[in-house]
């Protein structure tokens, strides 16, 4: 007989150690799949925004795993105020990242495993790949956040900055330039994320119609656990070790993270190719056609290595 598996959709919660609970997505798509896709969007990011993404890869035979990350969507939120991002440690994404693969996506997927990680999810992807080498076959990361941009401002600035804030016990606020999250100024004219006017509202649209995926911008906490984990991926080593094949896609056009530190990563890794795509900015997954023909060509070309 043939396969009769129907195209579904489970939306659900799971539980980590510490009480946080973990919001998880699970898209089949409606064929026998030919491999299983872990989807770690950025931050301030939601599984409602990857829509688009989710369909195609259905479309194309993947089945496709996603959650929000802690204190984000609707995941537990860490804070009182739920428009303040924040996080401990990046530990903690690490492990509700090994929770989801665990519990959730290991006893279901269909082998070869594979992930799309996005900005912040591409530096989490890339941590959990070095700490765990072997759960996953491979991983795309677009525009990861393997070092931050800090423009206008110099990255030791900014470092200093948190070093003293935190020290004055302000963990909790908002680091300079952050706010919470104002409808009203959410405009696409100036915008660093994507060129497409209609894939930039995608993201609007799912907050209006519901407030509480809305977040603000980023703590101190936050901030010194994200320099704090980028120095650990710098550590002499470290990229070196990382054997599992990567895929790395630069927004040529990003401000929002570093182009150079995604290539010399790459450089350093023994199975990992770099491409850029000119003109792209940050959100590559939310950008133009042309942008994503571009993407979706390279991404054909990487995993149809993993398949065969």
């Amino acid at each position: 007989m043939g396969y009769t598996k129907r195209a579904s959709t489970d939306i659900n919660f799971f539980s980590i150690q510490d009480g946080v609970f973990i919001r998880y997505g699970i898209w089949t798509c409606n064929e026998e799949p030919k491999g299983s896709i872990v989807l770690l969007n950025g931050r301030s990011e939601f599984l409602e925004k990857y829509a688009e993404p989710i369909q195609k890869l259905n479309q194309s035979g993947f089945d496709v795993y996603s959650f929000d990350w802690r204190g984000q969507g609707l995941s537990t939120r860490l804070l009182p105020d739920r428009h303040k991002g924040h996080v401990n440690d990046f530990q903690d994404y690490i492990s509700d990242l090994k929770a989801m693969l665990v519990e959730i996506v290991k006893p279901r997927a269909v082998k070869p495993l594979m992930m799309i990680a996005h900005s912040m999810g591409g530096h989490i992807a890339t941590r959990f790949i070095h700490d765990y080498p072997g759960m996953i076959e491979g991983a795309v990361l677009t525009a990861p956040m393997i070092d931050t941009n800090t423009h206008p401002l110099p990255g030791w600035s900014v470092r200093l900055l948190t070093r003293i804030m935190l020290n004055a016990g302000k963990a909790h606020s908002y680091a300079i330039g952050s706010g919470d999250y104002i409808p009203g100024n959410q405009k696409f004219n100036g915008n660093r994320l994507t060129s497409d006017p209609l894939r930039y509202m995608d993201h609007i649209n799912a907050v209006i119609e519901n407030s509480d995926l809305a977040l603000g911008g980023v703590t101190y906490g936050w901030l010194s656990a994200a320099f704090d984990s980028i120095k650990i991926i710098h550590s002499p080593g470290y990229a070196e070790s990382i054997e599992t094949p990567l895929l790395i896609v630069s927004a040529g056009s990003d401000q929002i993270v570093s182009i150079k530190a995604q290539q010399n990563i790459c450089l350093k890794m023994p199975n990992c190719k770099f491409i850029l795509i000119k003109g792209a900015r940050h959100e590559i997954l939310k950008e133009s056609d042309t942008v994503q023909s571009e993407f979706w060509n390279a991404f054909d070309r990487f995993t149809g290595m993993l398949l065969h």
